[in-house]
């Protein structure tokens, strides 16, 4: 039974790590003004602003994140301090290599991040910062500080580059080892690049519309960007957009906010209702609803150990009778859909993106997109075969209430594929 616990503490981890979040971010320098735009892109529910006063360091600063870290409070994904620094974090992949050596080590992402705003006034001074620290840390993500000159520091989880362009666009991907034709193929890193070729000025009608031309906005349900913000960082202000609607913002003053004391606000809060946020909310998956997700992993084990029952039963079988070879089907069925359960239990992608759905990094999770029909394909000759052995005495009782479980968690999938919309390959 060891080893099934494992398992099954394993998966119930699995489930409960939430993705990475695609992001896309702008700043543009005008003169003596500098304005920096960010989109956070992602699935979390309980987006919030908030803002601390000087603690760890000499600055106040505002925050803005949606995922919640215990006792941490919630994780930063942009912010700006009184000095008028700023910063975005964004997912992007980078392959791992050694370890930055003689640094220190991270211990806590949302501290080490909230403390480098509290601390630095340039991004000068936030690179000799990091490079105190190993910040490989952070493999799986890119960030960038703009300070009011328009200067700006890239972090990767390897390299730190400073620049000083009139413009930069920024978007899931570490700059220093993606080419120019793998980043256009992201559309909202295209669409910036291209909005800004013709033209820029610094009204916030301009910067809100260049953030509107790289949300993210899907077919599905309607999820994409949950958050905006429009961060002045010579007027200490952020104009703050809901969940990629763009004819509202709220504005808030850094300085007045601080004076208010450390305080968090949650973002729906402030707008009208928004219906393509109410149907995120409702959504429900394994990594929202834990009756699914215990569902999910008990079907992953009840799957695995099945398929080890029947090809034993078959194996061990000296005669050949009717539907005995069922039982050797149903061990490479069992597989295949505990590699599904497996799927599900992980990333949240294959809920939201169109069906079926495509992992350009793994071929098995793709390909596992298709076994909904699968099931549909089986469900009616499984069920005829399981009412015919119901009634005779060639599998033993063992077998046929596991045969029966099988076919019942069958119905109740194609119920949940069907919620999901994974039948909808032509919308």
């Amino acid at each position: 039974m060891k080893p099934v616990r494992i398992l099954c503490w394993t998966m119930i981890a699995y489930v409960f790590v939430q993705d990475s979040n695609a992001c896309s971010g702008y700043k543009i320098t005008i003169g003596d003004r500098t304005f920096f735009g960010s989109n956070h892109d992602a699935w979390f529910t309980s987006p919030h602003i908030w803002f601390e006063n000087a603690s760890s360091g000499p600055y106040g600063a505002a925050f803005t994140g949606a995922r919640f870290d215990g006792e941490n409070g919630y994780a930063p994904q942009s912010g700006m301090n009184e000095r008028g620094l700023v910063f975005e974090r964004l997912a992007a992949f980078h392959p791992k290599q050694e370890n930055i050596p003689n640094r220190k080590t991270i211990s806590n992402s949302t501290k080490y991040l909230k403390d480098i705003l509290h601390s630095c006034k340039s991004v000068e001074e936030v690179k000799a910062y990091i490079q105190n620290y190993d910040h490989s840390y952070f493999l799986e993500d890119v960030f960038i500080y703009v300070e009011k000159s328009g200067k700006y520091l890239i972090v990767e989880p390897y390299t730190l580059t400073l620049g000083n362009e009139p413009t930069y666009v920024i978007a899931n991907f570490c700059p220093s080892i993606t080419p120019v034709q793998k980043a256009n193929k992201l559309d909202r890193y295209r669409n910036g690049v291209s909005f800004l070729m013709n033209g820029m000025d610094s009204t916030l009608d301009f910067c809100t519309a260049l953030l509107d031309t790289m949300h993210v906005c899907r077919k599905k349900i309607g999820d994409g960007t949950l958050l905006s913000s429009i961060w002045d960082l010579n007027k200490g202000t952020v104009n703050l957009y809901f969940y990629h609607n763009y004819d509202q913002s709220i504005l808030f003053n850094l300085s007045e906010e601080l004076k208010k004391g450390d305080h968090h606000i949650r973002v729906e809060t402030l707008f009208p209702m928004n219906p393509e946020f109410e149907k995120l909310i409702h959504f429900k998956i394994p990594k929202n609803c834990h009756l699914i997700a215990v569902f999910i992993i008990a079907s992953a084990v009840y799957f695995l150990c099945s398929s080890i029952f029947f090809l034993i039963q078959y194996l061990r079988r000296r005669a050949i009778t009717r539907f005995s070879s069922m039982q050797l089907l149903l061990f490479p069925v069992g597989l295949i859909m505990f590699f599904d359960m497996i799927v599900l239990s992980g990333s949240v992608k294959v809920f939201y993106f169109p069906a079926p759905y495509q992992d350009p990094t793994n071929v098995f999770v793709s390909l596992a997109s298709y076994t909904p029909f699968l099931v549909l394909l089986l469900i009616c000759p499984f069920g005829l075969i399981n009412f015919r052995l119901i009634k005779e005495n060639t599998w033993t009782l063992v077998a046929k209430g596991l045969f029966t479980l099988n076919n019942l968690l069958y119905i109740v999938l194609i119920g949940l594929f069907e919620y999901w919309k994974f039948y909808d390959i032509f919308n």
